[in-house]
């Protein structure tokens, strides 16, 4: 029986899956940047609104309607964790392909996924008109 060696191991190293996964992580963070920039849009435009009413009619046009902010904050949360996330995923992936183990796993995008199904179930809860 022959023990593999350390170069027996770099030889089967292919730049193609380490470059594929840099690829993946790079989109996770676009995905991260830009739920955090729609979570700061979304804070940013409910405080525009409120200025707004208060410049035109000297009173908030939504006063019963808060929760804006509270879902545009929990947006920035969740992609700076989905940053963080990515990130961990990335070195675990990277260790796995050095060691040739790969297993996939799809936590990250269940995480992601849960989340944006919440958050729009809370933009519709805050957008319907109370009937």
């Amino acid at each position: 029986m022959e023990i593999p060696s350390a170069n027996t191991n770099k030889e089967k190293i292919n730049p193609g899956d380490h470059l594929a996964n840099e690829r993946t992580f790079l989109a996770w963070i676009r995905t991260s940047i830009a739920l955090m920039g729609f979570g700061f849009v979304v804070v940013k435009f409910s405080l525009f609104v409120k200025q707004l009413s208060l410049v035109i009619t000297d009173k908030i046009v939504l006063p019963g309607k808060g929760f804006s902010a509270t879902i545009g904050i929990i947006l920035v949360a969740i992609g700076a964790l989905m940053a963080l996330l990515s990130y961990l995923r990335y070195r675990r992936i990277e260790k796995q392909l050095l060691e040739n183990a790969y297993f996939p796993s799809f936590v990250l995008s269940l995480l992601l996924t849960l989340a944006i199904v919440l958050v729009s179930g809370l933009l519709l809860w805050y957008l319907l008109p109370n009937t």
